[in-house]
């Protein structure tokens, strides 16, 4: 039997050779974590169907972000419960907010985290939705300027990027133009820019206690079956000033990650939801797979698709795994 000159396999015969040959691979520098913030002090609730995550008073979430400091994460993203919740949506841009409060806090201690906060009026509304609702409808532009005024508050309480997860229609345009205007043009924008209406947000429903109140929000997160949409809406957001892109979900949207990072040359970022970690914790707790390994592997399989930035729940656990490998 004649072989090829060439064998695959002289390659991968250790792990030397393996590591030397890798074409894709996964840095600290890739991650953020994910925050929930609540009002009160020393208050830890554990989130259940998210293992190793907790809804945190401001007080221990500092404590939390020095710990994330500490093992080398540069990136959090803060997601808020509030104090109340009404038809307006107003404890979303109180300049007294527990995000905006947990925003100074970390500055004032932790001034070397970059600190980026998800803009969506979703977790301060009485009725859940992301937008402001008349006669049962969820209408678009009026909920505009509350996203702004949002955004504004944690430009002004020192946010290092804005994060819009709502997918209203202009709404980076609109947040731009005003953080423009109030001289926080530096502020950057990282737009939710493909994000889907998922069953993959289950267990971040409860975490933010988020659930809509009624019907669904398929008016305004995209239809699961639609690529080439995702493209226009991240058109759309480049056009309007958004300086990151994102995907979201990660996972069953690898094709859509591709897609973007060929098409676009803005930074491309791709959340891991609850979901994904749920099914994986869940799996790994009933000893159907390795869940470190499957962790490792769903992470690289995110990265070797196109994203340069990876939120996930699994930072922290991620980061001791990849010290060991350096």
């Amino acid at each position: 039997m004649q072989f090829p000159q060439y064998r695959s396999r002289r390659l991968r015969q250790n792990e030397r050779f393996r590591r030397l040959v890798r074409e894709t691979c996964l840095s600290v520098d890739d991650l953020m974590q994910p925050l929930f913030v609540c009002p009160g002090t020393k208050v830890r609730n554990p989130i259940l169907s998210m293992p190793g995550n907790d809804q945190l008073s401001v007080d221990l979430l500092v404590e939390e972000v020095k710990s994330l400091r500490d093992l080398g994460i540069g990136a959090v993203m803060l997601f808020g419960i509030p104090r109340k919740k009404d038809e307006r949506a107003t404890e979303a841009y109180a300049p007294d907010g527990v995000v905006q409060q947990a925003i100074q806090a970390i500055k004032k201690d932790v001034d070397d985290m970059l600190v980026a906060t998800d803009v969506c009026l979703c977790g301060s509304m009485s009725h859940g939705h992301c937008g402001v609702v008349e006669d049962g409808q969820i209408l678009n532009d009026p909920t505009l300027e509350l996203l702004s005024k949002m955004a504004l508050s944690h430009a002004v309480a020192g946010a290092d990027m804005v994060a819009p997860s709502d997918m209203m229609d202009g709404r980076i345009g609109a947040i731009r133009e005003t953080l423009d205007g109030q001289g926080f043009e530096n502020t950057p924008i990282m737009a939710y820019s493909a994000k889907f209406a998922s069953a993959f947000y289950g267990p971040f429903r409860e975490a933010a206690e988020s659930p809509p109140q009624f019907g669904d929000r398929r008016s305004y997160q995209m239809d699961p079956g639609n690529t080439r949409e995702a493209l226009r809406e991240v058109a759309l957001d480049i056009q309007e000033g958004a300086d990151i892109i994102m995907v979201k979900p990660a996972l069953p949207y690898l094709d859509v990650i591709y897609a973007v990072r060929e098409t676009f040359d803005l930074p491309v970022a791709a959340y891991n939801v609850s979901g994904e970690f749920a099914m994986i914790k869940a799996a790994d707790r009933l000893g159907w797979i390795n869940g470190t390994d499957v962790m490792m592997e769903a992470l690289l399989g995110i990265k070797r698709a196109g994203a340069d930035i990876i939120l996930t729940y699994f930072a922290r656990e991620v980061v001791p795994i990849l010290s060991s490998h350096t």
